[in-house]
Formats: structure tokens, sequence, C-alpha cells
């Protein structure tokens, strides 16, 4: 498949490639959305919750037409939550949940296997576990960190699969995988962004060769890749300027919709 047909939906990763990581996107970012949208439907699909779609992107969207933002979907936690926006707020269209025995079992092991693994961290940024209902989130610096510090943890990810490993092995019944730059998820097993893309599929009847996917961790052990491995489009980006490169090429190739 090659970017030569244009897609009926764009959907996007978070973190690092509409922004930098927990941060809000820049103004031409906004701008390059919305102009986006009133071309083709429009989707972030992240391990987030929603606050942090809101704060880093609905509220820094610069004003649009009711139909216009009717065109952007967000799934946070990979797709176990779906939302759309109207013309001043953000409609809930399902959101489902892990079982209070999973989460207790899955906090549990995270925390324990961290700390047998010297990888508790005694000062940080914020809590280090975090319950985002469908998904149990482990942060080593803590969900406020900032980016160098962050990116200077774990470069090469070896901390990240260490403990993703171990976590795994102690819940056979849920999903881990390594997410952001310090993070480790747990969700319910099948979840991860092709889960996300098949909702969006579901949801708005768009076939997945229809769309196109924009992300910067489509190499093999990064948490975009199960979207290129289903066979969806995917145009691989390194951080959120290039992103901003990119679709500033693309979007006018693409036609307004009336």
């Amino acid at each position: 498949m090659t970017d030569a047909v244009a897609p009926r939906l764009v959907a996007f990763d978070l973190d690092d490639t509409l922004a930098p990581s927990k941060s809000a996107i820049d103004p031409r970012m906004g701008e390059l959305l919305i102009a986006l949208a009133q071309r083709v439907e429009v989707a972030i699909i992240s391990g987030g919750q929603l606050a942090q779609f809101t704060t880093q992107v609905v509220d820094r969207l610069p004003d649009a037409a009711a139909d216009v933002r009717a065109r952007l979907h967000l799934l946070p936690t990979c797709g176990t939550q779906y939302y759309r926006l109207s013309a001043d707020a953000v409609e809930t269209i399902y959101q489902r949940s892990l079982t209070d025995d999973q989460k207790t079992r899955a906090l549990a092991a995270v925390e324990g296997e961290a700390r047998r693994l010297g990888l508790w961290a005694s000062e940080t940024w914020g809590d280090i576990l975090e319950d985002r209902g469908s998904q149990i989130t482990f942060s080593a610096l803590g969900q406020q960190a900032p980016v160098p510090a962050k990116m200077a943890w774990d470069p090469t990810g070896e901390k990240k699969s260490l403990l993703r490993a171990a976590v795994a092995a102690l819940l056979p019944d849920l999903e881990v995988r390594s997410g952001g730059s310090t993070s480790v998820d747990i969700t319910e097993q099948g979840i991860d962004k092709a889960y996300g893309m098949r909702q969006l599929a579901e949801q708005t009847g768009i076939a997945l060769d229809d769309m196109l996917f924009v992300g910067d961790r489509l190499d093999p052990d990064g948490n975009d890749y199960p979207v290129l491995a289903m066979g969806v489009r995917c145009h691989a980006v390194d951080g959120w300027e290039d992103t901003i490169t990119y679709l500033e090429a693309l979007i006018p190739t693409l036609p307004v919709r009336g």
C-alpha cells in the first residue's frame, strides 16, 4: 500500500507523534488537525486516558464548525474507550473496564516486580501507578515526569522489556506491553492499537484499507507496530515536528468536504 490512494480516515498516535510526551500540541499542529478534519475523519489512539487527550489536544484546538469537530475521534487506552467531539463537548460512545479482581492483581504484580527489579523510583513526578479503568499503567518516574528525564531513564528499552516480561509471567490472562518511554500498560488480552483501529472501522463504517496511521513507534518493539502488522497503511515519523512537515504536504492533496 502507498500514500498515493487518498485515505478517508487518518489516525495518529499521541505522544511524540502529535506532541512531546504529556505536553500540549503546538498551535501549528492544532491548525493542521482542523484542516485535516475539513477533509477526512481524524482519530487519535493512545494508551493515555481521556484527560490526557483533553489537555494535550482538545483544549488546544482552534475554533471549528460543528461538522468539522464531529470528524474527530478520540480512543484512549488503545480503543477500550471511544469518544467523539460535538460543538462544545466530548461525547462518550462507549467505555470498557477491567474487573476489580483484574485491577487488584495487575497493580500488585507491576509494583512487586518493579520493586524486585530495582525499578521503583523513590523520587517521582506524580503517581507511578494509575488506574485508567480499562488499563493499569506503570510510569517509572511518575505521570508528570519531564521529557528529558523520561528519555534518559531507559534509552535502550531494556528496563521496560525486563519489567514487561516479569509482569506478564504473573498475569497470563491479561495483556502486558511496553507503553510510552517509561511506561508499562496492562489491559485485557488482545488490546493494542490494532484493536483501536478495528473499533474505528466498526464505529465509522470505513474500511481499514481506507485508513492511514501515523506514529513514531512502528518498529517491531514499538507500541504502534500492531497497526502496521495488521496491514493498515502507515507513515512513520520521528517526532511531532516531522508530523507537521508530513501533514503540510499531505493536506493540500485532499479535497475539502462540502
